[in-house]
């Protein structure tokens, strides 16, 4: 039937679990809550209303526990709950990069892994990698530790940290004498609460805009909804934006290159791949990477340096 065929993405990483679509009949015996989010698009194909976070949670539920085994997973009401695809991407790109032979297994730092924890998720379920995640803020990080304690298959691959200094990012998360592979980071895109709004009533228009299409003009995506964004002020914005945030991280990678081996941020804007390539150069890195991304039509990009 039509409706269970799964919906195709391109351009993922070939290893990417997710590249071959959802199938949301399935996904949804797997997570009963799925099911009520579910609609048949105007060729018949089930779908969801991605502008719905609701919906998306579910998804989310349903596609941790099927790719993943992760049983247990949730998170509060207004934090950021990304798409598990488009992270999963980022995690098999970096194991691209790393070149490990086989059987060898990488440790990482994930910075800003927020309530949903879903990089270390993703990482040490797909490579048995051991992961650390760190965040600053108190919900946040209380969260991502009870996901990392709920469920067996995490607990001895994951730790969670609090970062207590808000002027620090590696310092006070890093021990000494702790040695990773990668360190990795979604950033704060936004300069301002101002521009993350503005940012996140686009995005939603979009995805309201193409569940229409998919589903027809009796869409549940609403106006409340497009303001009903999720994520928490440092996981969506900071002073300056990215190209102030990767910075800095660039500016104290300098003090752990004994420590981690490659450094990498995801990076939202393209013009800032050349300043921050030039920066990590200017305080000594001797290799600078730019690893292209692409979620369908979604073009996206990671820097990663070393010393």
């Amino acid at each position: 039937m039509k409706q269970n065929q799964p919906h195709a993405k391109a351009e993922m990483h070939p290893r990417n679990p997710h590249n071959q679509g959802y199938d949301f009949t399935q996904l949804a015996q797997l997570h009963k809550p799925l099911q009520a989010c579910l609609a048949p698009n105007p060729v018949g194909k089930l779908t969801i209303d991605f502008s719905q976070p609701s919906a998306v949670k579910a998804l989310n539920s349903a596609l941790l526990k099927q790719y993943y085994q992760v049983m247990n997973w949730d998170i509060p009401a207004g934090f950021l709950c990304p798409a598990v695809p488009g992270r999963a991407d980022y995690v098999h790109y970096i194991a691209d990069l790393l070149e490990l032979k086989s059987g060898v297994l990488a440790k990482g730092l994930d910075i800003g892994t927020g309530a949903n924890l879903i990089y270390p998720i993703v990482a040490s379920q797909s490579y048995g990698w051991t992961m650390i995640g760190s965040d600053i803020e108190q919900a946040s990080y209380k969260n991502a530790a009870l996901i990392a304690q709920s469920n067996s298959n995490l607990n001895k691959l994951i730790d969670v940290r609090l970062q207590t200094n808000r002027n620090a990012i590696f310092a006070g998360i890093i021990k000494a004498g702790e040695i990773f592979d990668f360190s990795m980071c979604n950033p704060p895109f936004h300069a301002s609460a101002e521009d993350a709004m503005s940012g996140s009533r686009k995005k939603n228009r979009n995805l309201a805009k193409h569940s229409q299409k998919r589903r027809g003009n009796d869409s549940t995506a609403t106006h409340q909804s497009s303001l009903n964004f999720g994520g928490q002020h440092n996981e969506l914005w900071c002073d300056g934006g990215e190209l102030s945030f990767v910075s800095k991280m660039i500016r104290e990678s300098v003090d752990f290159k004994d420590q981690v081996t490659w450094f990498t941020s995801l990076l939202s804007k393209k013009d800032n791949v050349s300043p921050l390539t030039k920066l990590a150069k200017s305080v000594g890195a001797t290799d600078c990477k730019t690893i292209n991304m692409a979620q369908g039509a979604k073009a996206s990009r990671f820097i990663a340096w070393r010393f």
